[in-house]
């Protein structure tokens, strides 16, 4: 009797409720994509800004008296390499490339992407016909193979590399800034600065581009990822920053024939890689969670 009467009573959980424990689940799971990013980027970076200052031995200073010491010697957190070099100095000092190679090309490449992007979908016409197809063409390519015919065309200097990630990736930044921008023009705002006498780069410079800069900001910060990889990559196959410069990917490359006897040569250069990957994915992931719109449906 009991059953039949509640079966027949509306349910106190109501809609609207149901919307506010999805959004309270979502805080929780952006939340920790924040800290859980922010604490492996921080892990990273923030002992690759300070390696000038930290007590290490220099990064090229070679010892053959300690060659291929493992982690946690003395004096050698992360051991020693073949030529008994610090491995933890030359990875906090490669490290500064690579990250300069990367923040340099993804903010080359947000700010080409964002203007043919903002371009193409606030005019359309023959402007969007043009970006499309410089678009479309890129993205048919080989992405590592057309890095390498590059670098070998130019020569694998930082200037080099970081150019030729940046036109690399601005593609994905154009796609989505292009998309943004066609649903931005359509808004009251723009017809209003129009029927007010803007000209058209006024209005998409002053008013639109400010509007889509945000969501387009959070993919550039997960492309440098992909470009921290993309330059350890180009680094491994001989064609990234030559020395002096002791890159990621160079460390890696080095190490790879002692492999069988000295893993650490090659695990430890390939954890910091992945820990930094990880975390600049998470903390992208974590922030556009939390600047995506909540959906009122049931409010």
């Amino acid at each position: 009797m009991t059953t039949a009467v509640s079966a027949g009573r509306p349910s106190a959980v109501t809609a609207r409720d149901l919307a506010r424990a999805t959004a309270t689940s979502q805080r929780r799971g952006a939340r920790f994509k924040l800290w859980a990013g922010a604490v492996c980027t921080a892990l990273v970076v923030l002992p690759v800004a300070l390696a000038g200052v930290l007590p290490l031995p220099g990064a090229n200073a070679q010892d053959l008296s300690r060659r291929r010491l493992p982690p946690l010697s003395e004096g050698h957190l992360f051991g020693t390499d073949q030529l008994g070099r610090d491995l933890l100095s030359r990875v906090l000092h490669g490290g500064q490339v690579s990250l300069a190679v990367g923040v340099l090309a993804v903010l080359v490449s947000g700010l080409i992407g964002i203007a043919a992007g903002s371009a193409a979908g606030f005019f359309g016409g023959w402007v969007d016909a043009v970006v499309s197809r410089f678009l479309e063409a890129q993205l048919a390519l080989p992405l590592l193979m057309m890095l390498l015919l590059v670098v070998a065309l130019f020569g694998p200097s930082v200037t080099v590399i970081t150019c030729v990630i940046a036109i690399a990736q601005w593609p994905e930044v154009a796609r989505l800034t292009r998309s943004l921008v066609l649903v931005e023009r359509e808004k009251p705002y723009v017809a209003a600065a129009r029927v007010l006498g803007l000209r058209s780069w006024s209005v998409l410079a002053r008013h639109v581009i400010p509007n889509v800069v945000r969501p387009a900001s959070l993919v550039v910060l997960l492309l440098l990822a992909q470009a921290v990889l993309l330059e350890s990559a180009l680094s491994y196959l001989g064609a990234g920053p030559q020395r002096p410069f002791a890159t990621w990917g160079r460390i890696i490359s080095d190490g790879q024939d002692y492999i069988t006897t000295s893993w650490w040569l090659v695990t430890l250069p390939g954890l910091v890689i992945a820990v930094l990957v990880v975390g600049v994915n998470l903390l992208g992931d974590g922030l556009r969670d939390r600047t995506r719109p909540r959906s009122r449906k049931g409010a």
